[in-house]
């Protein structure tokens, strides 16, 4: 088995071989998005507690499907609008699926879903000091992710660009800053909407990359969604070999010099 192979995501102290990690909403039907968590080959899919209610019996098929899926379920607090609100959502969330495992979203705009970074920085700390595993959804504002990272996360999730907009990377330098900054695993979040924006991330060298909307509303999920894991894979495995540094100038493939010129006698 080969370096690339063998490297695997650690979050919070447990290994997954995927990046790839996939939200549950949208799907034309529960068949759909089984098939299209089948073909992302992913180990950890997103669900929200507000969209759903396993206590009452609503949405049995999804809920089968997930448990089989046996990948590991990451239960977020999407459509919370306070710290309050947020730590309430984590912790029924916790109960009714037994795991300390959270995405932690706090929206402080209802125009381009922005997450609020003093409510997040506040459920953040509080959720952590609960024992839960806190992945936090959050800009790419470097002070932000560092007072996240000082409060315990253990990784960070911050956008791309705002969520379901399809924009990819709209600030690099600060995606760029926050990689070369930061020590913690960096997941991109929100905002990807061709597998090609999914290479571009790894190949930065991010950690993983968390999509739902161009997986759900593509033609063909499924097949979307084994065109994000093979770019995935495929950015991972040039940010290891490194990539070429970019030249202002033209540079030669098959340089001249020191190479001999052969001619015929007599020429």
């Amino acid at each position: 088995m080969n370096a690339a192979q063998d490297d695997t995501l650690t979050l919070y102290g447990e290994a997954f071989a995927s990046r790839f990690l996939l939200g549950t909403a949208l799907y034309s039907s529960p068949t759909v998005m089984q098939e299209a968590i089948r073909a992302s080959g992913c180990e950890m899919v997103t669900l929200g507690l507000r969209r759903q209610n396993p206590a009452s019996g609503d949405g049995d098929a999804f809920w089968q499907i997930l448990r089989d899926s046996g990948c590991r379920l990451l239960p977020n607090t999407a459509g919370c609008r306070s710290a309050r609100e947020a730590i309430t959502l984590a912790q029924m969330s916790r109960e009714l699926f037994d795991t300390p495992w959270i995405k932690l979203e706090v929206i402080g705009d209802d125009y381009n879903l922005q997450p609020d970074p003093f409510g997040l920085l506040e459920a953040a700390r509080e959720l952590i000091d609960q024992g839960f595993k806190v992945l936090p959804y959050c800009t790419d504002d470097l002070i932000l992710c560092q007072r996240l990272r000082d409060a315990g996360c253990e990784a960070l999730m911050p956008w791309g660009s705002p969520i379901g907009t399809g924009l990819g990377l709209m600030n690099r330098y600060a995606l760029t800053t926050l990689r070369q900054r930061l020590d913690v695993p960096l997941i991109i979040d929100a905002g990807l909407g061709a597998p090609s924006q999914a290479a571009e991330a790894m190949e930065m060298g991010f950690d993983g990359v968390l999509l739902n909307t161009a997986v759900a509303k593509a033609q063909r999920p499924a097949l979307m969604a084994e065109a994000f894991a093979e770019a995935i894979r495929a950015g991972r495995k040039a940010h290891l070999a490194g990539l070429m540094q970019q030249r202002q100038t033209a540079s030669p493939s098959t340089p001249t010099v020191g190479q001999p010129f052969w001619h015929r006698d007599g020429a």
